[in-house]
């Protein structure tokens, strides 16, 4: 049985999304801020986690970017009410996997937690491939050729997350927030360095990249 965490200051949006989730065969869990349902999303460690954007105290935006700094990759749907400003690249920047606004019925949740459940887990129990390359995810290996590639811990976290989100654009500072973080980054000339170094180690040709290719005045964008 698969087990889902609510986190929603909202007693009446807890009681309703339990109801659903039991009928559907979960096992839920529930918290009423931001600080507890970080410490149940650590030891509980759900399948997912359904988590409120604007709480008291520790905000749901704050329980994202924790979880996601301490190198937890539980999925995550944030519920944002009409009016909050969330899109796609904010869910980037706070490692969301996606979103629904209140109101909001309980069969578009659920359908949206099954799409979330069904493409973490094929990611999370498969190795993401491109080209002669082999992202193992469960044992953070990388491979080229069949041969290992090293790489250090800063590239390998940079790889996953462009793996993770193909096709889509990537602004530097995009990927700066959600690869080292807020606080850890000099300035964006270190994405710069990365993709170089991500470009000479698993490109064929670095100079005419096939996949990590340069989109001008915006960012990057990951073609698998």
């Amino acid at each position: 049985m698969q087990t889902i965490l609510v986190i929603d200051d909202d007693a009446g949006i807890r009681e309703v999304i339990g109801v659903m989730l039991e009928k559907e065969g979960f096992r839920a869990i529930f918290a009423a801020d931001g600080k507890i349902g970080l410490q149940e999303a650590m030891t509980a460690r759900p399948n997912l986690i359904v988590v409120d954007l604007r709480m008291p105290g520790l905000s749901g935006v704050d329980v994202c970017k924790t979880l996601r700094n301490a190198g937890v990759q539980t999925p995550l749907i944030v519920l944002s009410a009409i009016g909050d400003e969330i899109d796609k690249v904010l869910m980037l920047e706070i490692g969301a996997d996606d979103y629904i606004v209140k109101p909001f019925g309980t069969r578009e949740l659920l359908a949206r937690i099954r799409a979330v459940l069904r493409r973490t887990t094929t990611e999370a129990s498969h190795a993401i491939t491109f080209s002669d390359v082999e992202v193992d995810l469960d044992r953070s290996l990388v491979h080229k050729h069949g041969d290992e590639v090293k790489l250090t811990k800063a590239e390998y976290k940079l790889l996953v997350f462009f793996v993770q989100n193909p096709d889509r654009a990537l602004s530097r500072d995009v990927l700066l927030n959600s690869v080292w973080g807020y606080d850890a980054f000099p300035n964006t000339r270190t994405v710069d360095a990365h993709v170089v170094r991500l470009r000479q180690k698993l490109e064929t040709e670095s100079e005419t990249p096939r996949h990590f290719v340069t989109m001008h005045g915006v960012g990057y964008r990951f073609i698998p």
